[in-house]
Parts: C-alpha cells; sequence; structure tokens
C-alpha cells in the first residue's frame, strides 16, 4: 500500500495554519457572544444594527463548521491509512489518495483568505469604470469591463447592482458604477483597481486598423455607515437630479429621477439612477459618497506617511496594470505581477480568479519582504 505518512503531516501543517488565519478560538467566543445579541427582543429596532449582527454571525459560523469539517474528514483520512497498512489492506488505497486530494484542493481554495489582510477586505465593494483615451473603441472597453465584472461575481456567486451607467455617444459606455455584494468581494476586487488597457481590430474603424482603448477601475470597499469616519456638511454638496439616458434593462431600470452629487471640497462625484424614487437614489449617492470621502481620507493619510518615510510606491489608480491584447496574438498580461494567459476570451467571460489570486500574492511577498 502507498505510503501517504508525509502528505497526511503535510495538510495536519497546512489544516493548524488554517486555525490560526482563520482565527478559530477568537470565532468560538465571538460566536457565543453574538448569539446572545441575536436573542435580544429589541435587536430589529435598528434594523442595519441587527443585519451586521446576523451577518457576522453567519459568517463566523461558516468558517467554524469548515474549520471542523476539515479536521474531521484529515482524522478519518489518516485513520483509514493507519488501519489499511496495519491489515494490509490494498483497498482503501484509493479512498486514502480520494481524501488526501479533496482535502488538498480545498486547502488550496481556503488559503487565499490567508492572503486578506486589509481592514476592508471582507465587505462589498463599490466599481467605478471610466472609458479613457480610444473613442468609441474605450467607450466599448468599459461596457465590456463592466460585463466582465458581473460575469466573474456570477461565478463567485457574489450580488451586483448596477447604480449608474452613462452611455456612450456612439456604442458602449462613458463610465459606469457597480455595487458588488458578498464576502471578501472588495479583498478581490481591489486587485483591479487601475488603468486596463485593451488592443484589438477596431470593430468601429472602417478599415479595421488595430486599436489601442483605454478604460479605469476604482474600486472602494462599500461601507453601510460611514458616519463614525467621515461628516458630510450639505453647504459642500451640489446636487443635480436629471433623466436617466441609460440603455434600458440592458444596463440599469431607467428613471426620472437619476441624482448626482459633487463634493465641492474634493471634486468626488457619485450618481445613482436605478432606484424606484428620486429620495433612494439621493440615499444611496449619499452612502457611495461616504464611502469614497473615507477612501479618500484613508489615501491621504497613507500619502503622508509615504512622504514621511521616503516610499516612493505609486497608488494604483493612473497607472497601466494590465493588458489585453486581442491581435496580433492573444494574450492577457498583469503588468504587475508577471500573471500571463493566452485565453482572452476566458478573461473577458470572468475567469479573474487566477489574476486576482496572483495579485494577493505578490501583494503579500511586498510586505513580507519590508
Amino acid at each position: 500500500m502507498r505510503d501517504f505518512s508525509d502528505e497526511l503531516a503535510l495538510l495536519a501543517k497546512r489544516v493548524a495554519e488554517a486555525e490560526t488565519y482563520l482565527t478559530i478560538e477568537t470565532g468560538r467566543r465571538r460566536v457565543a457572544e453574538l448569539e446572545g445579541e441575536v436573542t435580544r427582543p429589541d435587536l430589529w429596532d435598528d434594523p442595519e444594527q441587527a443585519r451586521r449582527v446576523t451577518t457576522e454571525l453567519e459568517h463566523v459560523r461558516r468558517d467554524l463548521e469548515l474549520y471542523d469539517r476539515l479536521v474531521g474528514d484529515l482524522d478519518d483520512a489518516r485513520t483509514l491509512f493507519e488501519l489499511g497498512r496495519e491489515e494490509g489492506d490494498e483497498s482503501v488505497e484509493a479512498e486514502v489518495a480520494a481524501a488526501v486530494d479533496d482535502l488538498g484542493h480545498r486547502l488550496d481554495e481556503l488559503e487565499l483568505r490567508s492572503l486578506f489582510a486589509g481592514e476592508h477586505d471582507e465587505r462589498d465593494a463599490i466599481v467605478e469604470i471610466h472609458a479613457g483615451e480610444g473613442g468609441t473603441d474605450a467607450q466599448d472597453w468599459a461596457e465590456k469591463l463592466v460585463l466582465m465584472y458581473q460575469r466573474w461575481a456570477e461565478r463567485r456567486s457574489l450580488g451586483t447592482e448596477v447604480d449608474e451607467a452613462s452611455p456612450g455617444r456612439e456604442a458602449g459606455l462613458l463610465s459606469a458604477t457597480l455595487i458588488v455584494k458578498g464576502r471578501y468581494a472588495y479583498g478581490l476586487l481591489r486587485s483591479e483597481q487601475g488603468v486596463h488597457r485593451l488592443v484589438r481590430m477596431s470593430p468601429f474603424d472602417a478599415a479595421a486598423r488595430r486599436q489601442t482603448s483605454f478604460a479605469s477601475v476604482d474600486v472602494t470597499p462599500f461601507l453601510e455607515d460611514t458616519s463614525a469616519e467621515v461628516q458630510i456638511d450639505e453647504k459642500d454638496l451640489r446636487i443635480d437630479t436629471y433623466r436617466s439616458s441609460g440603455a434600458g434593462g440592458q444596463h440599469v431600470n431607467v428613471t426620472d429621477s437619476a441624482v448626482r452629487i459633487t463634493h465641492l471640497p474634493t471634486g468626488i462625484i457619485t450618481s445613482c439612477q436605478n432606484q424606484r424614487s428620486q429620495h433612494q437614489n439621493k440615499a444611496r449617492a449619499l452612502q457611495i459618497l461616504g464611502a469614497k470621502l473615507a477612501e479618500h481620507q484613508r489615501a491621504a493619510h497613507q500619502a503622508e506617511l509615504q512622504a514621511i518615510s521616503g516610499s516612493s510606491s505609486q497608488a494604483a489608480m493612473g497607472n497601466q496594470i494590465r493588458s489585453y491584447v486581442l491581435h496580433p496574438y492573444q494574450l492577457v498580461k498583469d503588468l504587475r505581477t508577471g500573471e500571463e494567459t493566452g485565453n482572452v476570451a476566458a478573461v473577458l467571460d470572468g475567469d479573474l480568479d487566477e489574476l486576482m489570486e496572483a495579485f494577493l500574492r505578490w501583494e503579500r511577498s511586498r510586505v513580507d519582504e519590508g
């Protein structure tokens, strides 16, 4: 019978590491606290707080169940191997091999969690896409990026909501704002922040010449309540209402009550046009503005620290991070990590996980290097 001792020992080591990055002991204490909170009769007097409590409880319970299942399955595999070896039973070899392989795959997926270190990585994400240089091709490219992220979210069972979409002059989109909802949406999507470059034979050029076009992606954690971090003074806001000119059900639910809010001190602009009323559009635009102002403050603070330390690193926004080449060859390459693939169609269809994971590992290596 094949000797699985080393493989089982390595799996045991990886499960022990999972106990650390999943904060299992802290989680067990936290479940008890949260279970006490959800039994309070006045919990739903504050619906937002109630949702935060119940969501956290669901997440912590899921982590504990996942870890306990790993421990149990590892113990079963180890017991089966030891019994098979003691009794010389070759028939269990295939079952042990399958169990070892399954545990390895599950740990591979789980270990991505160990790469999340940001304060807001577990949160939903605001994704803003803007067409850049390249005219109609760039606007078409912006729309393709929206579809790419929607398909990626669908693959991971994350929800998406298009809060704003401004159609291009001939085709595509000038800009769009997505909310991607689900655990670790921001932690994964922040890998996408920056300028995305597309090279292809232009479908909008009568001579079918090669065209290079650009679109920028800005990613912000979606904070339900930013009142503790930022104070928004109504005097600092310019609020415009307008009739949506979106492309119907393809992008948004068109209403006559779209709202655009400009924060005059920073120039940050947020819009919403898919809620049922002008009041709801304004509330959502203010919520997005609060999240972006909180991120703006964090970025300003980080810039001050970098200036003090002499760091020369630059923010991703405004720098080309990834190229998507459709002609004269097929290639997607991330210019930060060096990760690349020739399957451009799959990437545009939402197969982004390897590119995102490569970014998280690259980011972690930079931190470890100091």
